[in-house]
């Protein structure tokens, strides 16, 4: 058996249910007994590519509306749910606050982060920033103070947007979860054997934990 079990996750900024997954996860590994031996590297994917790279002042509730034919009243009884499904994991979103955008260059900053080994700490950052805080993540001034949480510069975050490294890590993420089918996300893949998509309950992360590390 290798020194440590891998879990590989599949995530979009923007992706409500990648938050509570994140948290559910989080969760389940923590009342596993191997717990600090498993690995998590953190990929990129996006649900939607074709999105404004800054926000365009549209709601959350018209922006599912126009994406799904949806009636506002029935997209925002999907908000709804969705913020009461946050609740329960601990998450306090701000559905009808929060600004939309194109997440592929935050993508090249996670790609960043991961080669300093802060891709959790990077995740959880932009992840409350955007959910919870309802923050403009397309505002550089509001990219620098939430690097600066977790110990990187500006300089660095200049190096993540303009070095083409990066955005190849991002296409080459994107390319491995077609590959592999992966139809939304969050999509967690348990040491290359086991797979769980979408926002399970704490308990479904735990058992699927305890099957992967015993094979």
């Amino acid at each position: 058996m290798p020194s440590k079990m891998k879990i590989v996750i599949w995530s979009d900024i923007v992706c409500p249910f990648c938050y509570i997954g994140k948290r559910n996860f989080e969760k389940g590994l923590e009342k596993f007994a191997h717990k600090d031996d498993v690995e998590v590297e953190w990929k990129s994917y996006q649900l939607d590519p074709t999105a404004p790279k800054t926000p365009n002042g549209k709601s959350y509730a018209q922006i599912l509306s126009d994406k799904y034919g949806w009636s506002l009243e029935h997209a925002q009884q999907n908000i709804d749910n969705m913020t009461n499904m946050a609740k329960d994991a601990g998450l306090d979103y701000q559905l009808n606050h929060i600004k939309r955008l194109n997440t592929f260059e935050l993508h090249k900053i996670i790609q960043y982060a991961k080669t300093k080994n802060l891709g959790n700490e990077i995740e959880e950052v932009f992840f409350k920033a955007y959910f919870i805080d309802a923050l403009d993540l397309s505002k550089r001034e509001v990219l620098i103070e939430l690097l600066a949480q977790i110990g990187l510069t500006e300089i660095e975050m200049d190096e993540a947007l303009s070095n083409k490294i990066y955005e190849d890590a991002v296409h080459a993420d994107i390319q491995e979860a077609q590959q592999i089918g992966v139809q939304g996300v969050p999509f967690f893949v348990f040491n290359k054997r086991y797979a769980i998509s979408g926002a399970q309950a704490p308990k479904g992360f735990l058992e699927t934990l305890e099957i992967a590390f015993k094979e």
